[in-house]
């Protein structure tokens, strides 16, 4: 295949990545517009490497640049991140296409089928990550275990405690649990819990 005709797979596979499942499961903006300027970015770097006497060394170090400097410009959870090598793989393919040529195209065809998979609402869906504030200072884990089951009315299978406050009566803690298979988690009483979840399903 001709460098336009992978450029215009590498289009398509993007497209597919960011409106067809990103976008529609998670509704951040910001981050579709930074999956699609990196993916053009490198795709474009990379076929001129490609196209030139530059060794591919070059291309990978840009590959490795790039996503440090990303990566260090605001924080991303692991999904997010997922997301981000896997635009950046798409470019980097695109740009320096591999023979024989349909095996390019089944790589990315395979990024797509595993971030569609692994992404996908029904995978894994009733676990949960969450970093709660409870009213209390627990020192004892099974104590804590307990407490947060009874406030989650979920199976608990992790409980980190960030931060124990003697003085105010109070415990941080990242909660990892999984809840019934039917149902969803009680409501904790007013007051008994505050929290922010940190991560989808698991």
């Amino acid at each position: 295949m001709t460098q336009p005709v992978m450029f215009a797979i590498d289009l398509i596979a993007i497209t597919l990545l960011t409106f067809g499942m990103y976008f529609p499961r998670h509704r951040r903006r910001d981050l579709v517009v930074a999956y699609l300027g990196v993916n053009i970015g490198v795709l474009a770097v990379a076929g001129t490497l490609a196209s030139s006497t530059v060794g591919a060394g070059l291309g990978l170090g840009l590959f490795g640049v790039l996503s440090i400097i990303r990566l260090r410009s605001s924080e991303l959870d692991q999904l997010e991140v997922a997301y981000y090598f896997s635009a950046l793989a798409l470019g980097l393919l695109g740009g320096l296409s591999v023979t024989p040529t349909w095996l390019t195209v089944a790589l990315m065809a395979l990024i797509l089928a595993v971030m569609f998979v692994g992404d996908h609402p029904r995978m894994l869906r009733h676990y949960r990550s969450q970093v709660m504030v409870l009213d209390s200072a627990f020192t004892d884990q099974t104590a804590l275990v307990d407490r947060l089951e009874d406030l989650l009315g979920a199976r608990v299978h992790a409980a980190n405690v960030q931060r124990v406050d003697l003085v105010n009566d109070t415990t941080i803690v990242e909660v990892r649990f999984e809840l019934p298979p039917t149902g969803s988690p009680s409501r904790p009483r007013a007051g008994a819990l505050a929290g922010t979840a940190t991560g989808g399903v698991r």
